[in-house]
C-alpha cells in the first residue's frame, strides 16, 4: 500500500502512526480483536522501524543495532512463535568487555582478575569504599553520582564512566538514575574480591543465557506482521500535521499530495519532541518548550563483512576505551547462519557508535575509524583488513531516548496533555522511556494501549499513573513499570494480569545491566 489516497475525513476508531514494533503491536491487537476500523500509516516504504534489517548487495544482512530477543511477556513470546513458525535460532549468550589489552568476561565486576593486578586491586578497593562509606544508590541524585556511590572510583574511572559516555554520548551527570533501579546497587564486593584472590572465573551468565534470533535478522520477525495487518497498512504515508481540535491528521504521499484522516484516537510512535514541536498545530508554548527539552542521541551503525571463517563464538562485546569509536560490537554472523553469503567462509561484525551535540562524530571518517578501531581492539588480525568484502554504514538520527534528569517531569506534563486530545504517544521514542524500550516492551506498549483505548484497561508497561488533581486536571506520576526491564521487577503475583499481557516470571539480567556490562544476578 503506497498511497494515502483512500484516507477519509470520516473518523476512524484508531489511527496508528508508524509501523515499527509499537505500531505493529497495536495493529496486531486490533486485528486479533476482529476490528477493521483502524489504519497503520508508515512514512517509509517498508515496516519495522528501528527493528528492521537490511541486506546489502554482497549478501550480508545487518540490523539497526545489536538486538537480542528475550521477553518479559508470555503474549510477546506467543506472537513470536506464531509468526516465526520455528524459523529462528536459539543462541548461547557470550558477552565480554575489551579493555587493557585483554577480554574481561561479563559481568565485569565479577571478573576483575582479568585486569592487571594494580587495576584489579584499585577496583576492589573502590567497591569496598563505596559500599561501606558512600550514601549508596539512594543518596545519588543522578546517574554520575550513582556510578560513584555504587561502583567506587576504580570501576568508575576505568569502565563505567568512559563506557557510559560512549553509549549515551552525554556525561552521566546529565542522566537520571531512574532507568537503572535500586537493585543494580547490590554488587557483592566480597564475591568480587574472592574471585580476584582465588583466581576464580565467575561468568554469571544467568537464566537468560539463551536468546532467540530470527533466521533472516531481527527485521524478519517484524516483516511477518504485514500480512496480519493486511489492507489496514498504508506505506509511504507521512504524517505532516495534526489538528487536535478537529481530531484530523494530514498525511502526504510520495507525490506530495496531501489527504486528511479524521480519528477518535491516535497512537503515535514518532519521536515525541517532533510530534509536539513539528506536527501538532497550535500546541501551547509551555508544552512545546517542555517537549523540546527532551534529550536523545544518534548512532552510526557500521557493518564489516569479512571473507574468513568466524574466529570467535562471542555474541557481543563492550568497549570503554578511546582506541576505538564504538561502544559495542556484535558478531552478527554468530546469531544466524543466514547473515552472510556463506556461514562457513564469511563472518560479520556490527559496530555501534553514538553521537550527540556533546559527542560529535565525523560521518565521513566513521567507516575508516571503525575498521582501525577493530584492529586496535584485536578483533581484526594483522592483514585481515584485506579480507573485508563488504561494508555498510547507516546514520540513525534517533538511537537512544536519553533518560535525562528532567525527563520524567517533562513526560508528566506532555503525555497527559496529548491524551486529553486523544493522542497516545508510545514506543521507544514516543514514550521516551529507555527502561521500557526493548522490542518486547515496544510491541506490548502497542497491545496495551489498544486495550486501554477500547476497554479502558490499565497499561502495565509504561509506568505512568494518572491522577485527577484538585483543579480537575489529570496529573501523571511515574512509577516503576511492572515489567521495566531494568532495576527491580515486581513479581508476577503483584501485578494485575490480563490475557494479552501476562508478565513473564523468568529472572534474567535486566536491560540496564546488559547495557552496563554488569549485573546483580547470581
Amino acid at each position: 500500500m503506497s498511497k494515502a489516497d483512500d484516507l477519509s475525513s470520516s473518523p476512524i476508531k484508531v489511527l496508528i502512526v508508524g509501523a515499527g514494533p509499537t505500531g505493529l503491536g497495536a495493529g496486531y491487537r486490533l486485528n486479533q480483536l476482529g476490528r477493521d476500523d483502524y489504519l497503520v500509516c508508515e512514512a517509509s516504504d517498508t515496516i519495522g522501524g528501528l527493528a528492521r534489517s537490511y541486506t546489502d548487495d554482497n549478501g550480508f544482512t545487518w540490523d539497526v543495532g545489536g538486538h537480542v530477543l528475550f521477553s518479559h511477556y508470555a503474549e510477546y513470546d506467543r506472537i513470536f512463535e506464531e509468526l516465526m513458525q520455528g524459523e529462528y535460532t536459539l543462541n548461547e549468550r557470550e558477552s565480554w568487555v575489551r579493555m587493557m589489552g585483554t577480554w574481561v568476561p561479563y559481568p565485569f565486576q565479577n571478573n576483575l582478575r582479568y585486569l592487571p593486578d594494580e587495576d584489579a586491586e584499585a577496583c576492589i578497593e573502590g567497591l569496598i569504599d563505596a559500599q561501606t562509606n558512600s550514601a549508596g544508590a539512594a543518596g545519588a541524585t543522578n546517574f554520575g553520582e550513582f556510578i560513584d556511590n555504587v561502583f567506587g572510583e576504580g570501576i568508575a574511572t576505568r569502565f563505567m564512566r568512559p563506557y557510559n559516555f560512549k553509549v549515551w554520548a552525554y556525561e552521566p551527570e546529565k542522566l537520571n538514575k531512574i532507568w537503572i533501579g535500586e537493585r543494580v546497587a547490590v554488587i557483592d564486593w566480597e564475591r568480587a574480591k574472592r574471585n580476584v584472590d582465588e583466581g576464580k572465573d565467575d561468568f554469571g551468565w544467568g537464566p537468560n543465557n539463551r536468546f532467540k534470533y530470527p533466521l533472516g535478522g531481527t527485521g524478519d520477525f517484524y516483516k511477518r506482521f504485514e500480512p496480519v495487518i493486511g489492507d489496514r497498512l498504508r506505506l509511504n504515508t507521512k504524517l505532516v500535521s495534526i489538528d487536535t481540535q478537529r481530531r484530523v491528521a494530514t498525511f502526504e504521499n510520495e507525490q506530495g499530495e496531501r489527504t486528511e484522516q479524521a480519528f477518535e484516537s491516535l497512537v503515535s510512535t514518532m519521536p515525541l519532541d517532533r510530534l509536539v514541536c513539528d506536527v501538532i498545530e497550535g500546541a501551547p508554548m509551555d508544552i512545546r518548550d517542555a517537549a523540546s527539552r527532551l534529550v536523545h542521541s544518534g548512532g552510526f551503525m557500521v557493518g564489516v563483512g569479512i571473507k574468513r571463517p568466524c574466529p570467535s563464538t562471542k555474541s557481543w562485546m563492550y568497549f570503554p576505551e578511546a582506541n576505538c569509536p564504538f561502544y559495542r560490537v556484535t558478531y552478527l554472523s554468530n546469531y544466524s547462519p543466514n547473515m552472510t553469503p556463506n556461514k562457513e567462509t564469511h563472518y560479520s561484525l556490527l559496530c555501534e557508535t553514538s553521537f550527540s551535540p556533546d559527542k560529535p562524530e565525523d560521518e565521513n571518517t566513521i567507516l575508516e575509524r571503525t575498521i582501525a578501531g577493530l584492529e586496535n581492539a584485536g578483533l581484526l588480525e594483522p592483514g585481515e583488513r584485506d579480507d573485508i568484502v563488504s561494508t555498510w554504514v547507516m546514520r540513525v538520527g534517533y538511537s537512544y531516548p536519553t533518560p535525562s534528569v528532567e525527563r520524567d517531569k517533562i513526560l508528566a506534563k506532555v503525555i497527559p496533555w496529548l491524551e486529553d486530545r486523544g493522542i497516545y504517544s508510545r514506543g521507544r521514542f514516543g514514550l521516551w522511556k529507555y527502561e521500557v524500550s526493548n522490542t518486547d516492551h515496544s510491541v506490548m506498549q502497542g497491545v496495551e494501549v489498544v486495550d486501554r483505548i477500547l476497554e479502558d484497561k490499565p497499561e502495565q508497561t509504561i509506568g505512568i499513573v494518572y491522577n485527577v488533581t484538585e483543579d480537575g486536571k489529570a496529573a501523571a506520576e511515574h512509577e516503576r513499570p511492572a515489567v521495566a526491564g531494568s532495576g527491580e521487577k515486581r513479581v508476577a503475583q503483584q501485578i494485575e494480569s490480563k490475557n494479552v499481557a501476562d508478565v513473564g516470571d523468568i529472572r534474567e539480567a535486566t536491560l540496564s545491566e546488559e547495557e552496563l556490562g554488569v549485573t546483580d544476578r547470581s
